[in-house]
């Protein structure tokens, strides 16, 4: 998984959860993860598993495509945020 995946599912994830007014720990007991992996998740240190995926999207009451479809949204408006500054550099 590439590195600005990694980061922008973490992105995904600490909005949803923050979107929900909730505290790492808090999203931690609800998909029953330990509260620093949710955190290294949120940072984009830790690469989620399929079973992690699941578990976060039946926490959040969305299906896991969605989850994912929020990282890829993040993602594409990275790449562009990184097109834009690579033509004002140039």
């Amino acid at each position: 998984m590439s590195e600005v995946l990694v980061r922008s599912f973490g992105t995904a994830v600490r909005r949803l959860r923050e979107a929900r007014g909730w505290s790492q720990e808090q999203l931690a007991e609800h998909a029953d993860l330990n509260r620093s992996y949710v955190g290294e998740i949120e940072r984009g240190r830790a690469i989620a598993s399929l079973v992690t995926i699941d578990k976060l999207s039946q926490a959040f009451g969305v299906r896991s495509a969605t989850l994912l479809g929020h990282c890829d949204a993040l993602s594409d408006a990275n790449a562009l945020k990184g097109t834009r500054l690579a033509a004002i550099a140039c």
